[in-house]
């Protein structure tokens, strides 16, 4: 997510903001992008921390759907219970374009606050549930608990944009490689203290952890930049896009990869206990997976600021589609599981990363904002459907089932990296045929 907000506020929505309060309050002088100092530092700080606790504990959800499936909730089909992590995913995405405009409008004094709020009791709602009541935990993890950090997510990571420009890929690096941390630090937490204080506790001290790190975020994000003060949901989404075939295959390239990218963060320590894992190591798989998220979410960025960002996306989700066939299908030890929890990791953080950045490169910089949030609307469906989908596949767990649901992951995302290589092609031949005509 390396620089997905940050064009859009550069673009539409600094303009918009500068343009609508002069409009009010007369002419607005924007001062030059600190590029770092105390307070800087500090907003990124916060940003990172808000990250951690609600995108990093999305990224934890494999150790509920591993204690849902053999303990709360086993009565009901892996399908069934991935759809209650699947809902988060949903709202963090397709909820994006509404609170940026929200954010646009009014910054984060707000939004935080109200999603702080939203996001503990929920989790505190989650600690109350009982046992074989799905109904409950798509109320409270999923609907209840998705709402609530969508209305962090998108202006943790935008609010980065106010305070650094040409260090921005980097900074907002920082800010995506908290929520790497958070799928470390949390599953390890849950993990440990489930046997001893037993689940509902162990939720209401990671609620507690998440209060202490999106308040400290509430303290310290502040915005920089004039707000426009009144909402327009004018240019929420950009649909001409799809009239051009680079973005296209970018939008059908994504909606696919990101349909099976979640499926290891769900079930890979259930497949690891499958093949007869110790619960000692298989208990880490998920910290593994997300502690080689953060790299992933700071290097790309940097290394596509100078070669583009498609020739570092490309390379990297065909890699991963790859070992996700060639290593995962074949993994039946200890030391190959973790192989391919690390090396999924490393690849796939730099997927996440740096899609917007792409969408940034082929599209105006006027409708960037727009279109990108076309693009996280598609999202938002694939990873609604994606791992309930991928959950259908393990009806029993059995080998059989787990390798025909490693076979669609992989599957899903081969043909994803090469859509977008297409879609690097297309957007070739587009700037060609421009030239050509002027």
């Amino acid at each position: 997510m390396n620089q997905d907000m940050e064009k859009s506020t550069d673009s539409d929505s600094e303009l918009q903001r500068v343009s609508e309060q002069q409009a009010d309050i007369g002419p607005v002088t924007v001062e030059p992008h600190p590029e770092g100092g105390l307070q800087a530092w500090t907003v990124i700080f916060g940003a990172a921390l808000s990250f951690f606790a609600t995108f990093g504990f999305v990224n934890s959800f494999g150790v509920f759907q591993d204690y849902y499936q053999t303990t709360l909730l086993n009565k009901s089909s892996s399908s069934t219970i991935s759809l209650i992590g699947a809902i988060q995913l949903f709202f963090m995405y397709g909820a994006g374009p509404i609170v940026g405009r929200i954010y646009d409008a009014y910054g984060t004094n707000i939004l935080l606050p109200l999603g702080t709020v939203i996001t503990v009791f929920s989790l505190m709602m989650v600690s109350l549930a009982q046992e074989n009541k799905p109904y409950q935990l798509f109320l409270s993890q999923g609907i209840l608990f998705g709402i609530g950090i969508s209305l962090i997510f998108n202006p943790a990571l935008a609010v980065a944009s106010h305070w650094f420009k040409r260090k921005r890929a980097y900074a907002i690096g920082i800010v995506a490689a908290g929520s790497a941390m958070g799928g470390v630090v949390y599953p390890i937490m849950l993990q440990r203290l489930i046997p001893r204080v037993g689940f509902g506790w162990a939720v209401r001290i990671a609620a507690f952890v998440t209060l202490v790190c999106l308040g400290v975020g509430c303290l310290t994000i502040r915005t920089r930049l004039p707000l426009s003060r009144r909402v327009s949901l004018r240019g929420l989404v950009d649909l001409d896009g799809f009239r051009e075939l680079d973005y296209v295959l970018t939008g059908v390239g994504s909606f696919l990869v990101f349909y099976a990218l979640f499926t290891p963060y769900f079930y890979m320590e259930l497949y690891a206990e499958s093949q007869g894992v110790s619960p000692n190591i298989s208990t880490y798989l998920l910290p593994i997976i997300n502690a080689w998220g953060v790299p992933s979410r700071v290097l790309p960025g940097m290394l596509a600021d100078k070669i583009g960002a498609l020739n570092v996306l490309v390379p990297c989700t065909l890699i991963c589609g790859i070992f996700v066939l060639g290593l995962w299908l074949t993994a039946h030890t200890t030391a190959s599981i973790i192989a391919f929890s690390s090396i999924y990791g490393l690849c796939i953080g730099a997927f996440v990363s740096l899609i917007p950045a792409h969408v940034a490169n082929i599209s105006p910089m006027e409708k960037f904002g727009a279109r990108l949030g076309s693009i996280y609307l598609l999202v938002a469906v694939s990873t609604l459907v994606g791992t309930p989908t991928a959950g259908a596949f393990v009806t029993t767990i059995d080998q059989s089932n787990f390798d025909n649901l490693i076979i669609f992951t992989g599957v899903l995302i081969l043909v994803g990296g090469l859509l977008l290589l297409l879609a690097g092609l297309a957007a070739r031949w587009k700037k060609h045929s421009a030239e050509v005509r002027a």
